[in-house]
């Protein structure tokens, strides 16, 4: 089994893939301003398992299409959509976030939990824009810096890691340059992260080790997941996913 099957082993039996929190769904959802009695179209990107998913079927009278590109994510999101019974609510569809079959003004709610990354900020925000209505919502969570300065340590790893890392004002300034009137914007908690996301990982660890016979390349995993733990627990203070809630206007 390779590094990248390894990964998708580790993390589609979690409940979230990233940060986050229905408490903090529910928030950006009501910064939304969306009428949840009205019928809506929702696309859910990057939806890993589910959690998101699920969450907004139940609270929405949306039929939501859940998109990721890991089929194994998928399923497990049908399944767990079954079990609360919102799965007729939603469409699984596997495809990439940057080539997606979508209509122009075809959704009221676009939502993205934690992968906007994956294409980058300012693509996705530009990409996506011709798929809401006018008047329609785009809600992203995404990696931001919460000070004007940091640590040279901890922006050389960003920088390397995801170099479109910024602060609000700057993700806030993409967002009015390409058609959107930001609605709200707040940063996920420490909860979010730990409680929600690391330490469900940090307790499967053992487990995930022990499916993959304690493999070198199980191990290596383990040990870069366990290293960006500790840089969170050490930074925390200086950066955190910061949830966005724009509005598409002319």
């Amino acid at each position: 089994m390779d590094d990248f099957q390894l990964l998708i082993d580790l993390h589609k039996q979690a409940n979230r893939q990233g940060p986050g929190g229905d408490a903090e769904l529910e928030k950006a959802l009501n910064l939304a301003q969306l009428d949840r009695t009205a019928p809506l179209k929702v696309a859910d990107i990057g939806c890993g398992t589910g959690a998101s998913t699920v969450r907004l079927a139940q609270l929405l009278n949306a039929e939501i299409t859940a998109v990721d590109f890991l089929q194994e994510f998928l399923d497990q999101l049908e399944t767990r959509a079954a079990s609360q019974g919102v799965l007729a609510k939603i469409t699984p569809l596997c495809g990439s976030m940057d080539d997606l079959p979508f209509a122009n003004d075809t959704y009221d709610l676009i939502w993205s939990e934690g992968a906007i990354y994956n294409i980058g900020f300012a693509q996705g925000v530009q990409a996506w824009r011709p798929y809401l209505k006018m008047g329609g919502v785009l809600a992203v969570s995404e990696i931001t810096w919460l000070t004007a300065s940091r640590p040279a340590a901890l922006q050389a790893h960003w920088q390397a890691e995801y170099p479109e890392i910024d602060t609000a004002s700057a993700k806030m300034a993409i967002l009015e340059q390409n058609g959107y009137a930001p609605l709200g914007y707040f940063v996920l908690p420490e909860t979010c992260w730990l409680d929600n996301y690391y330490r469900p990982m940090q307790n499967n660890f053992a487990a995930f080790l022990n499916r993959h016979g304690n493999s070198e390349a199980a191990r290596a995993i383990v040990a870069a997941e366990s290293e960006e733990i500790r840089l969170y627990e050490q930074y925390k203070a200086y950066y955190s996913y910061g949830f966005y809630i724009a509005q598409k206007v002319a």
